[in-house]
């Protein structure tokens, strides 16, 4: 009898419901991963051991690296994050996940200069990586913190308010500030009903981003899949 050959596993940490993987998931089952998904509010979040699953997929969160005594999950997790990235586990980190990678890498992690929000391409995209997928291309940012970069990584992507937008360690470690998944999930109402602050903080509005999300959501989501595709055919 032919053994059926073992699925690859792949776990997301969602730090809060509205923000998971979103346009990412089909990219990532299309390349052989069984996912699952765990809550950092679950009871079992602190005991598992996140060197384990073949791909680690960290969502956004409204969070800051830096409010550890407020979330005091986020130490527990930098701390196994750390390993996973020294063995150089295959890691995918979006916004606060990305944020979470360069602080278990060892940078500082920090408010930026003022708030990003909205649909705009990246001024530089590294045509040498996945990313060239994003060149040109509006994709969302929502985000208000930003990132010294680690040590030994390759800086992948900027924009004029964030130079730090992306970075690679390798093939396998993978960091985006940027939200290159959102365009198409109904959960992005969630957003906008939860921070209509950043939206007037930043001269826009729910209604204004709505029309943006309509326009430029499914091209953006089309060039993140593209990009997390190849990503995913280059781990080693």
């Amino acid at each position: 009898m032919t053994s059926q050959p073992t699925r690859k596993t792949g776990l997301i940490i969602r730090h809060v419901p509205h923000e998971g993987i979103a346009g990412y998931r089909a990219p990532i089952e299309a390349a052989g991963y069984a996912l699952d998904r765990i809550d950092v509010s679950d009871a079992g979040f602190g005991a598992l051991d996140l060197t384990e699953p073949d791909l680690l997929i960290m969502m956004g969160g409204p969070m800051g690296v830096y409010e550890r005594n407020a979330h005091p999950w986020i130490a527990c997790q930098l701390r196994r994050l750390a390993r996973r990235i020294e063995a150089g586990r295959p890691t995918l980190g979006v916004c606060f996940g990305a944020q979470m990678m360069a602080a278990a890498m060892g940078a500082n992690v920090y408010p930026g200069p003022a708030k990003e929000v909205g649909f705009h391409a990246l001024s530089f995209v590294d045509p040498s990586s996945p990313l060239r997928h994003l060149a040109d291309v509006p994709v969302l940012h929502w985000h208000g913190d930003t990132f010294d970069l680690p040590a030994d990584v390759e800086l992948l992507a900027s924009t004029a308010a964030y130079p730090h937008q992306a970075f690679r360690r390798g093939n396998n470690i993978l960091a985006l500030q940027f939200h290159g998944e959102m365009g198409l999930d109904p959960r992005f109402d969630e957003w906008l009903r939860q921070w209509p602050d950043a939206l007037a903080e930043t001269g826009g509005s729910v209604e204004g981003m709505r029309e943006l999300h309509r326009r430029f959501g499914p091209h953006a989501v089309d060039a993140g899949r593209t990009m997390i595709s190849e990503w995913l055919a280059g781990l080693s």
